[in-house]
């Protein structure tokens, strides 16, 4: 979701990527709400850091507390930083409707877009 919100409202100035600790497919409850917002993740795919390994990165945010916890050490210009948002799978897994799991993502969701809209501020306090 925040690779989406990145691309779609995040600051021009940047690029944006998205990797995780290990490959996941893509969540399906993630797509949806994120279509509710009018953004498209669905070309987006899981990726690890070793997809990347060309990329040469100024900043690396970690937006959940497992990839913060195992991040790896980055070459000495890249500056890690942690913003972190609850895990919406993990908060989903005991819900047992459909509606009941997206309260959930709706609500993350919207958290990443506040941050992204705000992101150079956010960086800048970190």
């Amino acid at each position: 979701m925040a690779e989406g919100w990145a691309h779609s409202i995040g600051p021009a100035a940047h690029e944006y990527y998205s990797a995780g600790i290990e490959k996941h497919g893509m969540n399906q409850y993630a797509m949806q709400v994120m279509q509710e917002a009018g953004v498209d993740i669905s070309s987006q795919y899981s990726k690890t850091l070793d997809e990347l390994a060309d990329v040469e990165f100024d900043v690396v945010v970690t937006v959940c507390g497992h990839a913060n916890e195992t991040c790896p050490v980055f070459s000495g210009k890249t500056r890690v930083v942690h913003i972190g948002f609850d895990d919406p799978p993990k908060l989903a897994v005991e819900e047992t409707t459909d509606e009941g799991r997206l309260v959930h993502y709706r609500r993350v969701r919207d958290e990443i877009r506040a941050v992204i809209e705000d992101l150079d501020t956010h960086l800048a306090e970190k």
